[in-house]
């Protein structure tokens, strides 16, 4: 049986900092005061942007919810997920990924690339140590 998942998501609207036209579904973070831009692996995320705005446009980032994301590979239920160097999510290892910040757990699975799941997204505090 398939499980729906009512989005509940606290979000806020800014203006992108670059053409993030191609970006929906991925980590975001905050590029200098007013602006936003993709997330880094080693970047705190701020949020996850959910529609296409071009360079100076309103983006829309959702900061904690049940969010979708893009995925860099497969990713299991219940993963803990992080970002890449493009700012899509990935599962983070205990132990291995201690420079990278835990910014929520996957509801659902990815089997391949550029799959797109349901995260759970809280705030980006704490690293996989």
């Amino acid at each position: 049986m398939a499980v729906e998942y009512v989005e509940s998501q606290a979000k806020f609207s800014v203006a992108a900092g670059a053409d993030l036209s191609s970006s929906q579904f991925t980590f975001v973070k905050m590029s200098g005061t007013t602006a936003i831009a993709v997330a880094a692996a080693t970047d705190v995320p701020v949020g996850v942007l959910v529609n296409t705005p071009k360079s100076g446009q309103t983006a829309e980032v959702v900061v904690s919810g049940i969010v979708k994301i893009k995925a860099s590979a497969a990713i299991a239920v219940g993963a803990k997920v992080g970002t890449t160097s493009a700012g899509l999510a990935v599962t983070l290892v205990s132990g291995t990924d201690t420079t990278k910040f835990i910014c929520g757990m996957a509801l659902t699975a990815a089997a391949a690339a550029n799959d797109i799941i349901t995260m759970l997204l809280v705030p980006a505090t704490a690293k996989a140590a």
